[in-house]
C-alpha cells in the first residue's frame, strides 16, 4: 500500500488568501494598490470614493489607458503584471507596481466590480472571493473604475481586527496626501460618504498641493530646496523651523515618484534642524529624490515602501547640506499675526470624524488647525523666495544663494517681568527672551572654545575629588584622553576615585565643580557610541544654560544692548540650543489691528 503524499500544491485561491495577508493589511492597503495601478496607467485624474472609511466600499475611478477583455480577466491572476517582462527589468523599475500580487490578493478577500475600456470597447468583470462570476461588455468610458466592497467578508479573523472607522479613514487620507505630494501633476479627489476630504488641481505646482493638505499658513512658511551630486538630484520644500509637528509622519520622502519610508533620511533631515527647533518635534518636509533606478532596490517588501540605496552616504550628505543651506543665514524670527476669531478647531481642520457619519470620538488630539483653502496664493512654484541650490564641484558642495536680511536692527526700550526685552524698529515690535538669548550666545561661545586645541587651563586651588562606581571608573579610565584634550588635568585617586587639578578656562565661573561632574557623566554615558561632535554639543548646551541670565532678573539698558549685539554675532540668533525661539515679532500692521486702528487713517 502506497503512502499518501504529505506535501501538496496549494490551491490558487488559498495561495491568494495567504498572499493577501501580506499585501492587504487594511482598507488603506487596498486604496494604495488600486491608486498606484491608476498612476501606472498614465491617469491624469484619479478619484477615490469611500463608504464608511472603505470598510463597506472602496471605489477608484481613473482616466488611464484601461484594459481590454483578456487583460481585464488575467489581471486578477497571481503574478500577472504588465510592468516587468524579465529579470533585468527588476533593476530599472519606473512603475509603482510590478509584483503582480495586488489584484489577486484583493479579489481573494472581497467582492470586486471592474469596469474598463480600450478604444471604445468596454469590459465588465465581477469577482467574489477570487472566483470570476461574470465577464461581459461594459461602458465605453475612458479609463477604469474598480469597486471593492465587503473587504475581508470571507476571512472573519481579519475582519474582526479592523481598526475603527476614524483610524481607517485617517490612514487612507494620510496615504492619498503623500501620493498627491509625489504626483502634483495628477488631479486627486478623495471622498468619504460623499464628503470631500482632499482635492488637488493637477497643475504640477507642488506648493499648491502642500496648501491643499496643510493650509495656507503652512504653505507660506515652506522653503524651496534644490541640490545635486553625481549620483542624486533632490528638490522639494522644507518648513521654517517654527513649523513643526509631534511625529515624523509629515516628513515625506519620494524617490523617482515613489513614496518611501527611510529612517536614515528622516534622521538626517531632522539633524539639519538641530538647535533650530525642539529635539522632540519634527519639521514638515517634502523631498523628491531623482536617481538612476539601477542604484536603488525597491523589491524589499510587498508594500514597496522600504527601499535600499547603494550610495547612501553621498545621498545623506547632500540632503543635510541642502536642508541646512535653506534654513540658515535667513531671518527666522516668528511673526505673530492677528487674525479674525475662528470657529472651533474641530470644525476648521481636516476633521476626519465628520466624514464618517458616526458619533463624535472624544479626546482626539488635534495638534494644530489645518484649514483647507482653495484660493491660489502663489503665482509661481517658489513663492517668490530664493532657492538655495547646492551643487557638487571638484568633490566639494557649493551653496549658490542670494543673501537675504539676517537679524534686523532693533533697539531696546524696556524689560517686562525681568524676563522679556521689548525692542522696536521702523517695521514693528520685537520681544526677546533674555534667558534664551543668553543661552544661544553662551552655546556658540562654548562650542567655539571647545574646538580650539590650544585652550587655556586654570589650576584649582582646592582640587575636586570625584567618587565613581567600579564600572563608571573603568569607563572613565578608558576615555581619559577625551578630558585631557579639553585641558582637564585628572589623576586616579584611591579606589574608584579621581582628582581634578585643572580645568579649561571656559568653564562658567561659580559652576566649575557642577560642570566638571556633568562633563564626566557625559563621557561615561556616551562611551558606547562616542562622537566628539555630539559630546561637544551636549557639554556646550549644558553649560550655556548654567551661565544664562535667569528669569525675573532685571538688567540695565546697556546690558540689553550688549546682549542684542552678542546675539547678532551668532550663527543662529533665532533659537536657544534647545530649539525654543529667542525672539518673536509683531508688525506695525498687526499692532494696529490689535488696537482696532487698522483701516482708520484719521486716527493718529
Amino acid at each position: 500500500m502506497k503512502n499518501m503524499a504529505v506535501i501538496k500544491i496549494m490551491d490558487e485561491l488559498l495561495a491568494n488568501k495567504i498572499a493577501a495577508g501580506e499585501v492587504v493589511e487594511r482598507c488603506a492597503s487596498v486604496v494604495k494598490e488600486l491608486v498606484e495601478n491608476s498612476i501606472d496607467a498614465k491617469s491624469t485624474e484619479i478619484k477615490v470614493e469611500l463608504i464608511d472609511a472603505g470598510t463597506k466600499e472602496i471605489k477608484v475611478i481613473d482616466n488611464g489607458k484601461g484594459m481590454d477583455k483578456d487583460d481585464a480577466v488575467i489581471a486578477f491572476s497571481r503574478h500577472a503584471t504588465s510592468k516587468i517582462k524579465d529579470e533585468d527589468d527588476l533593476y530599472r523599475l519606473t512603475t509603482l507596481g510590478f509584483r503582480g500580487e495586488a489584484l489577486a490578493s484583493i479579489a481573494a478577500v472581497s467582492k470586486v466590480d471592474l469596469k474598463t475600456c480600450v478604444k471604445d470597447i468596454g469590459t465588465h468583470v465581477v469577482i467574489n472571493g477570487g472566483k470570476i462570476l461574470e465577464v461581459g461588455l461594459g461602458d465605453a468610458r475612458k479609463g477604469t473604475t474598480i469597486t471593492v466592497s465587503e473587504l475581508f467578508y470571507n476571512t472573519p479573523a481579519r475582519l474582526k481586527h479592523m481598526k475603527s472607522l476614524y483610524t481607517e479613514l485617517a490612514s487612507i487620507t494620510d496615504y492619498i496626501n503623500k501620493l498627491a505630494l509625489s504626483k502634483p501633476d495628477i488631479r486627486f479627489t478623495l471622498k468619504n460618504n460623499d464628503n470631500v476630504i482632499l482635492k488637488t488641481d493637477g497643475s504640477g505646482n507642488l506648493l499648491k498641493v502642500i496648501q491643499s493638505i496643510y493650509g495656507t499658513e503652512v504653505a507660506k512658511k515652506m522653503l524651496p530646496i534644490k541640490g545635486e551630486n553625481p549620483d542624486y538630484e533632490i528638490t522639494g520644500y522644507v518648513s521654517l523651523p517654527e513649523v513643526h509637528r509631534s511625529s515624523r509622519n509629515n516628513m515625506v520622502t519620494i524617490v523617482n515618484g515613489r513614496v518611501v519610508r527611510n529612517m536614515d533620511i528622516n534622521k538626517t533631515v531632522n539633524d539639519a534642524y538641530h538647535s533650530y527647533k525642539p529635539d522632540n518635534r519634527y519639521p514638515i518636509t517634502v523631498i523628491n529624490i531623482l536617481v538612476d533606478p539601477s542604484v536603488i532596490d525597491v523589491n524589499i517588501h510587498p508594500t514597496k515602501m522600504d527601499i535600499k540605496f547603494s550610495k547612501m552616504d553621498t545621498l545623506l550628505d547632500l540632503i543635510k547640506i541642502t536642508v541646512e543651506a535653506a534654513i540658515k543665514d535667513r531671518n527666522l524670527i516668528p511673526e505673530v499675526t492677528i487674525k479674525k476669531e475662528r470657529e472651533k478647531k474641530e470644525e476648521l481642520r481636516f476633521d476626519l470624524e465628520r466624514h464618517i457619519d458616526k458619533p463624535k470620538i472624544e479626546k482626539i488630539d488635534i495638534e494644530e488647525e489645518i484649514i483647507p483653502v482653495n484660493e491660489n496664493i502663489y503665482e509661481d512654484e517658489n513663492n517668490g523666495d530664493i532657492v538655495h541650490e547646492v551643487v557638487m564641484e571638484n568633490e566639494e558642495y557649493i551653496v549658490k544663494e542670494e543673501k537675504k536680511e539676517f537679524m534686523p536692527e532693533m533697539y531696546p526700550v524696556g524689560l517686562v517681568h525681568g524676563t522679556y526685552i521689548i525692542c522696536q524698529n521702523e517695521k514693528g515690535m520685537y520681544i526677546i527672551d533674555q534667558h534664551a538669548a543668553k543661552e544661544r550666545c553662551n552655546y556658540e561661545k562654548f562650542k567655539e572654545a571647545m574646538g580650539k586645541p590650544n585652550v587655556l587651563s586654570t589650576p584649582l586651588l582646592f582640587p575636586i575629588t570625584i567618587e565613581l562606581s567600579n564600572d563608571e571608573f573603568i569607563i572613565l579610565k578608558e576615555n581619559m584622553h577625551i578630558l585631557e584634550d579639553l585641558k582637564f588635568k585628572i589623576e586616579e585617586f584611591g579606589i574608584n576615585s579621581v582628582i581634578v587639578k585643572e580645568h579649561p578656562a571656559w568653564l562658567p565661573k561659580g559652576h566649575e565643580e557642577e560642570s566638571i561632574r556633568n562633563i564626566i557623566e557625559i563621557v561615561i554615558h556616551t562611551q558606547k557610541d562616542f562622537n566628539i561632535e555630539k559630546f561637544n554639543e551636549k557639554v556646550a548646551t549644558m553649560m550655556s544654560c548654567k551661565k544664562a541670565i535667569k528669569a525675573n532678573t532685571n538688567i540695565t539698558m546697556e546690558e540689553m544692548e550688549a546682549l542684542i549685539d552678542d546675539l547678532r554675532k551668532c550663527k543662529n540668533p533665532f533659537n536657544c540650543p534647545h530649539g525654543r525661539p529667542t525672539m518673536i515679532y509683531y508688525s506695525n500692521y498687526d499692532l494696529e489691528k490689535l488696537f482696532k486702528r487698522s483701516g482708520f487713517d484719521n486716527i493718529k
